[in-house]
C-alpha cells in the first residue's frame, strides 16, 4: 500500500502541469453538470401510467363492465410497450389503467391512448376520460366554489378559514366540486 501511494504521489510531482489541467478540466466538467442537472424535490421514479375515466350514470356494474370496460379493454390490447392492463368497474364508473415499460415518455402513451380510444364500441353519451399525468405522490385535491348567493370574497374567507363542507358531490367531467352544508348550497 505504501508503495503504491509513493508511486501516485511521485508521478504527481513529476507530471505537475498534467496533473494541474487534469483537475481543471474535472471541476469545469463537474460545474457544467451541477448547472445542467435537473433538481427535483421527489423524483418520479415509477413508470408511465395512464388512467382512463369513463362515467355512465344509472347503470349497474354488470352494465358498465360488459358495454364500456371492455370495449376500453379491447381497443387498449393494441397499445405498444404497455406492461400491464388493469380495469375497474363500480356502479356507474370504468377505470382502466395502463402501465408501460420503463423509459417510455408520458406524451408517447399518452397519443397512443388518445389514437386508440376513438375505436372503443361505446354507447351513446359516454365520453371516456384520459386522466392528466400525476407523480408518485399521488393527485392533488381540485375543487372550485360557487354560489349563487355568495360573494366572492365570501367564498375566499370560507376558502382560506380551511373548512372542508360535509358532504362533496362531483360533477361529470368537469371537475368541479359542489358542496352543501346543512342542506343549504353555499
Amino acid at each position: 500500500m505504501n508503495k503504491v501511494l509513493k508511486g501516485i504521489l511521485a508521478f504527481s510531482l513529476k507530471n505537475k502541469y498534467f496533473i494541474f489541467f487534469a483537475t481543471a478540466l474535472l471541476v469545469v466538467y463537474g460545474i457544467i453538470t451541477f448547472k445542467n442537472m435537473p433538481i427535483e424535490a421527489f423524483p418520479d421514479v415509477t413508470n408511465t401510467e395512464i388512467t382512463i375515466i369513463t362515467q355512465w350514470p344509472g347503470r349497474s356494474a354488470e352494465e358498465v363492465e360488459k358495454f364500456v370496460t371492455i370495449p376500453v379493454e379491447l381497443a387498449m390490447n393494441p397499445v405498444q410497450k404497455k406492461t400491464s392492463l388493469r380495469s375497474t368497474t363500480i356502479f356507474g364508473l370504468s377505470v382502466v389503467k395502463l402501465i408501460f415499460e420503463d423509459g417510455v415518455q408520458d406524451t408517447y402513451a399518452r397519443q397512443q391512448v388518445n389514437n386508440l380510444l376513438h375505436n372503443a364500441d361505446l354507447p351513446d353519451n359516454v365520453d371516456p376520460d384520459v386522466q392528466p399525468p400525476t407523480g408518485p405522490t399521488g393527485e392533488v385535491f381540485r375543487y372550485t366554489l360557487e354560489s349563487d348567493f355568495r360573494e366572492t370574497r365570501e367564498l375566499k374567507t370560507l376558502r382560506g378559514l380551511g373548512r372542508r363542507p360535509p358532504a362533496a358531490q362531483r360533477t361529470r367531467r368537469s371537475r368541479r366540486r359542489q358542496f352543501w352544508r346543512r342542506g343549504q348550497d353555499l
